[in-house]
């Protein structure tokens, strides 16, 4: 928001007081200095100081906030760059200052001269977050365990909005206390202060409640989908107890995190209801489900419902003692209300004229429960719909509009929109990336948002608490997975939401790989996806087959480092040749490729692409696209809570169809086509009806195989196609009694030219999924 200054002000979020917005027009100058975020601002002075082994740190005697702090930057230290530190009260080279005319709780001010370094704050985040950047000051580069120049500078920093976080979901897949720990240690790395949990949904319940033990003897586990074959026997989840989570919460509150914990309400109830039928609508007792999307299960709202959540409130603030309390309000879907007497009464009793409204009371129920308790009640936007309760903050997730809304009428709000901000998205269309959905959100898109929406008028803004980035894991089921999801597109956010410099994505792509080193060496998974070599193939494979020359172009998603190449099967080097133009080839060598540093180091691991000929005419489930008028939209694994990284499958999970794009019918003769069974576990509510199931005429149905896609999602012909032709037909086999994996094999027609190769699944839709894993055609005799 260059150009623009708003006041400061305050909001209360857990400890903190917050949404300080540092001056647009800071002046900040050009630094090669590895920080991120960005400073407010920085002044560069003459001399530096070395911090090397053994060098001392001193606090204020009998203040804890600093002591805290200082040993923060003691390990933080010894793990990113190696070198021991130690507290000392003589002579120490780092002192911590307290400071009463520095302005906020999370201000700092840090200066390095020869005479030492000196972190001043007047609260503890200050100091926390003064510690992180000389942290990075002291880990500039990759020269681990050896001591460091500081050069001479001057930072005062402050942030520009209160809640800068991270959502987790840890109720769709559970995730092991250590990796959350991990999380929280990453974060404050880059001054994220909010990590928000989202601890109940319909395939799970991950918080202990003692009043209720049954939500976490029977809601905190699922049976695993079925891909066909006998029933699993499994048993899929997890929880934590409030001894957990407090000692999580102490963790994270040391490192200047508050944790946000959700219970998602009156939708997303399932596991609820599967425990305590009674809570339900209409007292039936459904399974924890094991199907992701929308399912029908609501609380009930009448009294008991009421008094029911009130009493896991209780003992969730107990745990939990931040300002906000999350819940939910999202993906609700009003047809038990619809259908109940019961409920319909209470609504006539109220006088309220539609279900919206109902939900619009019940929030605010339970708004003014909290409220009364010194809380703060936050939810997903469709809290909106029925009225925004006076007493609720919004994050805002299908887009900007709710955000706009509710800050102009005075309400809080938390801006996390998908697809941006949602990185279960994956971040590149590269092969290797683990599951996800198939919106690509790259590190780029991430940092070009705004957190302060158009819209919102000027004497509003200040309703902006701030952004969050949100990690659904209904397809990240490993730590490895969530860590690869959130790192490195967190520092985006980061920024984003800490500098109010001008953005500059050169310049944070530059300062990101120091930082991604850190959180490397502090075993975290980050995913390298933007640094990655990609290739594109310049024209049709069919082309580079008949002419027996293949084009290829080299990029990466960010303007660092220089590529790399090798074209004899070597893993490439600093020394390596330098790629300036797309290579022509005659097909069959292998491209290896890798972006290196002014150091030399590989800024991501190395990416092949195969161009003989057998490889130009392969295709697998990363390369193939939706029939007409469909959607890929999800990467999904071969069972539901797979835990490798592949293989995963594009699906669009609205019609089984999917195509080989462009194939060279004149040069192609046969094909070999891998086929997996996947589970069909999806929550689709109202937008079951948008499922095409072609007609069946065998047993299981049919894998079609044609030259041209014959229809899209909704079964209408694509006008624009050529007739297609049947190229093959294979009954699909009874799913209680095959394997998953299945090969097909067939010849091809000749025709001229190019043409998509469409793979239509016509099995019922009461039986497993099913998706093309890879084809690889063959040349023509």
């Amino acid at each position: 928001m260059t150009g623009r200054t708003f006041r400061r002000c305050s909001a209360t979020l857990g400890m903190s007081a917050l949404l300080v917005t540092a001056s647009a027009t800071a002046q900040t100058t050009p630094s090669p200095l590895p920080l991120l975020p960005l400073p407010a601002k920085i002044t560069r002075t003459t001399d530096g100081i070395t911090i090397a082994n053994g060098a001392g740190v001193a606090v204020p005697s009998g203040d804890a906030e600093a002591e805290a702090a200082a040993r923060l930057l003691i390990a933080q230290v010894a793990t990113t760059r190696g070198l021991a530190l130690h507290t000392a009260s003589d002579g120490a080279a780092i002192r911590f200052v307290r400071d009463p005319a520095i302005v906020g709780a999370e201000a700092y001010r840090l200066t390095a001269d020869a005479s030492g370094i000196r972190i001043a704050a007047s609260a503890r985040g200050g100091f926390v977050y003064g510690a992180m950047t000389l942290a990075q000051l002291l880990s500039p580069d990759q020269a681990f365990g050896k001591p460091v120049a500081v050069p001479g500078v001057d930072i005062s920093d402050a942030p520009r909005f209160a809640w800068r976080g991270v959502m987790v979901d840890v109720a769709r897949h559970f995730q092991p206390l250590p990796s959350l720990y991990q999380i929280v240690d990453q974060m404050v790395a880059v001054k994220l202060n909010v990590l928000h949990l989202h601890l109940t949904d319909d395939q799970g319940w991950r918080f202990e409640v003692k009043r209720y033990p049954k939500l976490t003897e029977l809601g905190a586990f699922r049976a695993p989908p079925s891909t066909g074959g006998p029933a699993p026997t499994t048993r899929v989840g997890g929880f934590y107890t409030q001894a957990e989570l407090r000692d999580l919460v102490r963790y994270a509150a040391e490192r200047g995190i508050t944790i946000v914990p959700e219970i998602d309400l009156p939708g997303h109830a399932q596991a609820l209801v599967a425990a305590y039928p009674e809570i339900g609508v209409f007292g039936d007792r459904p399974v924890v489900s094991h199907d992701w999307g929308v399912n029908p299960y609501l609380l009930n709202p009448g009294p008991k419902g009421v008094a029911f959540v009130e009493n896991v409130l209780d003992e969730l603030m107990a745990v939990f003692p931040g300002s906000f309390i999350h819940l939910g309000g999202d993906e609700a879907v009003k047809d038990q209300w619809e259908r109940s007497p019961e409920v319909q009464a209470q609504m006539a009793k109220l006088g309220l004229k539609t279900e919206n409204a109902l939900q619009s009371w019940l929030i605010d129920e339970f708004g003014r429960y909290l409220a009364s308790k010194g809380r703060r009640l936050i939810g997903w936007d469709e809290i909106l719909e029925g009225g925004l309760p006076p007493s609720a903050s919004v994050m805002s997730w299908r887009g900007e509009k709710g955000a706009v809304d509710a800050a102009n009428a005075g309400h809080d709000v938390v801006l996390t929109p998908a697809p941006t901000l949602y990185v279960d998205s994956l971040q590149s269309d590269q092969r290797d990336e683990p599951p996800g959905r198939l919106s690509i959100q790259t590190l780029a898109d991430v940092y070009a948002y705004d957190p302060l929406p158009k819209g919102i008028d000027a004497d509003r803004a200040k309703h902006v608490l701030g952004a969050q980035v949100n990690a659904w894991s209904e397809y990240l089921v490993t730590p490895y997975q969530v860590q690869h999801a959130i790192f490195p597109r967190a520092a985006a956010l980061a920024e984003n939401t800490w500098s109010n410099a001008p953005r500059d994505f050169t310049s944070f792509a530059t300062r990101l790989a120091p930082q991604a080193a850190r959180w490397r060496r502090g075993g975290i998974e980050v995913a390298d996806s933007a640094f990655a070599v990609t290739y594109a193939l310049q024209g049709a494979r069919g082309d580079a087959l008949r002419a027996n020359k293949v084009t290829v172009a080299l990029a990466t998603q960010v303007p660092v480092g220089t590529i790399r190449y090798t074209l004899d099967g070597t893993a490439p080097t600093a020394r390596s040749p330098v790629y300036a133009a797309p290579l022509s080839l005659v097909p069959g060598a292998t491209i290896k490729a890798a972006a290196f540093d002014t150091d030399g180091i590989a800024t991501a691991r190395i990416r092949d692409f195969a161009t003989s000929r057998s490889a130009l005419l392969y295709r697998n489930a990363s390369d193939l696209v939706s029939c007409p008028r469909g959607a890929l939209g999800l990467r999904v694994p071969l069972t539901a809570d797979a835990e490798s990284n592949g293989p995963a499958f594009n699906i669009n999970l609205f019609d089984t169809c999917s195509a080989y794009p462009a194939a060279p019918l004149d040069v192609a003769g046969g094909f070999t086509i891998e086929v997996a069974r996947l589970a069909r576990h999806y929550g689709l509510a109202h937008e079951a009806s948008a499922v095409r199931e072609p007609y069946s005429v065998t047993a299981h149905g049919e894998l079609v195989v044609l030259a041209g896609c014959q229809a899209g999602r909704k079964g209408a012909p694509d006008k624009d196609a050529p007739t297609p032709v049947v190229v093959a037909t294979f009954p699909l086999p009874d799913p209680a009694a095959s394997p998953t994996k299945m090969t097909f094999k067939g010849a091809l027609p000749q025709m001229s030219g190019d043409r998509d190769l469409c793979f239509q699944f016509t099995s019922p839709t009461s039986d497993p999924y099913y998706a093309v894993a890879s084809v690889q055609l063959t040349e023509r005799r």
